[in-house]
């Protein structure tokens, strides 16, 4: 008999098909005595629990970048930032997750927008993070106690449980997007989270044109030999655009040449890696800057995981499954885990994309899955 004061069986109902035994009086016994027990059996529900390839929750979805802004500049007119909230991050919410402030199933998106003179606040939490800047400058964020400046194409990723706070040094308001694990720590029941202090020292402050770890860390091809040991993520809390620029530009300028250095012709791409492993950034996000050169497309993908796209710089068309988009500067959008998906830039220009994804997360489980072509 089972224990529970407040069970919550599930109806099982006997249906005639393929597999599944012939409704009697006797089977209708037996669901009744699973459904009792609180238990369920396998044949019922294999079709959704096994099926013969991966049926992402996740829709695919689109977000303008201007309109983003715009709301964001609203809220900064009328939000304050300050401890409780913390920041003001409005999330992406998938319009297939059912109101939950996801853009996948396991990964968090966010415009933040941080006004001139503020501070968000000192915290920790155990889920990774990251922050990607399209566009504006003056804001620091500042990890650990290390100031680190954010300008236009940076990539700061912050794993988890490290302090950080932000201060917007200019005279303008500045909008980032924010990535972070939440929805996988959430599903895990993995969180941790911790206030710091109310606010950061004067020496914190300051605007360095380069941080403490960007001076250890920030050379390509070397490491400190004080520092031997592989890290689980990056210590490095920039990646600087004119470094990212440089490598798709040679990719490019390499083929053009008649070297096979790029994905497919006019594609070129490069990840965010740890040096101290040659991994990942971060245990749980891959993250990855893609150019796609001027009426170039790509081959068309689909993997295991999702992930999410934002647009920038230039132009084009993305196709995500059934839905297809002109897009520009800034706008977001969403490929769930197994839908097919291409890109191609305009005629004029080409088309810059930063993507994020949970690709770690499945080969740490040998269960990633990636089909290339059309």
């Amino acid at each position: 008999m089972s224990t529970d004061p407040n069970p919550s069986p599930v109806r099982l109902k006997a249906v005639a098909g393929h597999g599944q035994p012939d409704p009697s009086p006797e089977l209708e016994q037996l669901y009744r005595g699973f459904e009792r027990e609180l238990l369920v059996p396998l044949w019922t529900e294999i079709g959704d629990l096994m099926p013969v390839q991966p049926k992402s929750k996740a829709a695919p979805h689109l977000w303008r970048w201007e309109r983003l802004k715009e709301l964001a500049a609203q809220a900064g007119r009328i939000v304050p930032v300050g401890r409780g909230g913390e920041r003001r991050a409005i999330a992406l919410a998938n319009p297939s997750l059912g109101g939950k402030p996801y853009a996948t199933p396991t990964l968090w998106a966010a415009i933040q927008y941080l006004m001139p003179g503020e501070d968000a606040p000192e915290h920790r939490h155990t889920q990774h993070a990251f922050r990607f800047v399209v566009e504006g400058e003056g804001v620091w964020t500042v990890v650990n106690g290390d100031p680190v400046r954010m300008s236009r194409g940076d990539f700061l990723p912050q794993s988890g449980w490290n302090w950080h706070a932000h201060h917007n040094a200019a005279k303008e308001p500045m909008a980032w997007i924010d990535g972070l694990d939440i929805p996988f720590a959430y599903y895990t029941e993995s969180q941790f989270f911790e206030f710091g202090r109310e606010s950061i020292s004067p020496a914190e402050r300051t605007t360095p044109e380069r941080s403490r770890a960007e001076r250890l860390w920030g050379h390509p091809g070397l490491r400190p030999v004080s520092k031997p040991d592989a890290t689980p993520a990056s210590p490095l809390l920039a990646y600087r655009w004119v470094d990212t620029d440089r490598a798709l530009a040679d990719q490019l300028a390499l083929e053009e040449e008649g070297d096979a250095a790029t994905l497919s012709p006019g594609h070129a791409a490069v990840r965010f890696t740890n040096p101290t492993s040659g991994g990942d950034v971060l245990p749980t996000i891959r993250a990855e800057m893609h150019r796609v050169r001027a009426g170039a497309r790509t081959l068309t993908r689909r993997e295991v995981g999702s992930s999410v796209f934002q647009v920038f710089d230039g132009s084009g068309t993305v196709t995500v499954g059934e839905r297809r988009w002109s897009v520009a500067r800034g706008d977001l959008f969403v490929v769930p885990s197994w839908v097919p998906f291409t890109a191609q830039a305009a005629t004029s220009e080409h088309l810059d994309l930063f993507r994020f994804g949970d690709a770690p997360i499945f080969e740490a489980l040998h269960a990633q899955r990636v089909r290339i072509g059309d």
